[in-house]
């Protein structure tokens, strides 16, 4: 069964207009940096378009690690590696509100005597 949102598996293609060569740094403690460079359908570098900066790393969680992701606005790998700490704290914190706001949700929500968990039938006796 699938969802609206869901493609058929004989619709599946590669978008060759979006197509990025992925370079990936880390320094084996705690930072990885991927380097996304466009490139055009036979392979050569695709020269209109911006290269592309992603920042990785976890916390510890009391329930285990928790990947950290984030976009960084660089020019170049240098560059990249000296916004990491500022885009990865940007990001924890957007994480934090994220929490915050499904917790204030969670806590709002109004709970029907007699509905299934999840659910929102009624039951009447």
């Amino acid at each position: 069964m699938s969802s609206p949102t869901s493609t058929p598996l004989e619709d599946i293609q590669v978008d060759r207009d979006n197509l990025y060569l992925e370079e990936v740094f880390t320094d084996l403690k705690v930072a990885t940096l991927r380097r996304l460079t466009p490139v055009k359908p036979d392979g050569t570098p695709d020269e209109t378009r911006p290269v592309l900066f992603h920042g990785q790393t976890q916390l510890m969680s009391q329930m285990g690690p928790l990947p950290v992701n984030c976009a960084i606005e660089a020019a170049n790998l240098e560059e990249a590696m000296q916004k990491f700490p500022e885009a990865i704290a940007e990001a924890i914190e957007r994480m934090i509100e994220e929490a915050k706001e499904m917790q204030r949700q969670e806590a709002s929500r109004i709970i029907v005597p007699g509905a299934a968990p999840g659910g929102s039938k009624i039951k009447l006796s």
